[in-house]
């Protein structure tokens, strides 16, 4: 029975996620996104170009059939070097949030359970100073205390994100710690942590899920910020934003170094935002 409740149940979120044909959209960019830089190595035209690659005799080629995005000033193709970045990208996007999601989650479930008390003063006002702070200058400042480098990068994002899920989780357990279930749950004598991850987690999940995919391209946007600036990952790594920094010095007659590669980082946050719209109706009524 619980199996059949269970493909119901699947079957209705997929009928509701297709219904916006945007989302089926964000859907198909993402997959492909996702398998380009896993199958990186397949994919580019010229692999060998992703790295330590000098071929100045070809350098600076407009786009052509050999080369579909063009050659940079070391005459590495372009596409093949934007095809690696995906996955840098998609790296520094699962790390931000796989490190900074669950103690925002934590701290946000244990201070809207005890909301009122001095848990909840000090765990939300920690929040609030972070918040305080323009999350890309936050960003900024750890990264000039540190060496550049992608790891470095993550890390200083991730400094700068776990309030929001703080912020986020606690609204919504501050809301359900007063519901039926909750309050028969304290009176039955349950756990403080049968509570936390047994009745509330559970009902926050569609929440969080559906902030975690919005916020995909919003990491990877401010990692390539950081990238551009000289504070991220730096050359010879085909990141994005550094890719994009690089080619910003040879506009407007090579346009194209700069262009294909900030091109791909809007396709790349259009497409998991239009994932995430369409996760967050397939989960509102949920």
């Amino acid at each position: 029975m619980n199996t059949e409740l269970m493909k119901e149940r699947w079957k209705r979120n997929w009928y509701k996620f297709s219904a916006n044909p945007l989302s089926i959209l964000g859907l198909a960019v993402v997959l492909a996104i996702i398998l380009i830089a896993i199958f990186a190595d397949f994919f580019a035209p010229y692999p060998e170009h992703a790295f330590v690659f000098v071929d100045f005799k070809n350098a600076k080629k407009p786009p052509s059939w050999q080369n579909l995005c063009g050659t940079d000033m070391a005459g590495r193709d372009i596409l093949s070097r934007i095809f690696f970045g995906f996955r840098y990208s998609l790296v520094m996007a699962v790390s931000v949030l796989s490190v900074a999601t669950p103690p925002g989650v934590l701290l946000g479930l244990i201070a809207g359970y005890m909301r009122d008390t001095w848990v909840d003063t000090i765990v939300m006002r920690v929040a609030d100073v972070f918040l305080s702070v323009p999350s890309m200058v936050l960003a900024l400042a750890v990264c000039s205390m540190l060496e550049p480098t992608l790891y470095n990068a993550m890390l200083a994002v991730t400094v700068m994100w776990w309030p929001w899920y703080t912020r986020l989780v606690y609204g919504a357990a501050s809301s359900i710690k007063n519901e039926y279930f909750v309050q028969a749950a304290e009176v039955t004598g349950a756990s403080t942590f049968h509570i936390l991850f047994g009745e509330i987690f559970p009902n926050c999940l569609s929440t969080i899920f559906t902030k975690m995919t919005l916020d995909v391209g919003w990491v990877i946007l401010i990692g390539s910020t950081l990238s551009f600036v000289g504070l991220g990952a730096q050359p010879p790594t085909p990141d994005l934003g550094t890719m994009v920094s690089d080619g910003s010095k040879y506009i407007p007659a090579q346009w194209w170094i700069s262009l294909f590669p900030a091109l791909f980082i809007v396709i790349i946050i259009l497409g998991f935002n239009l994932l995430g719209d369409g996760v967050r109706d397939m989960l509102a009524g949920d």
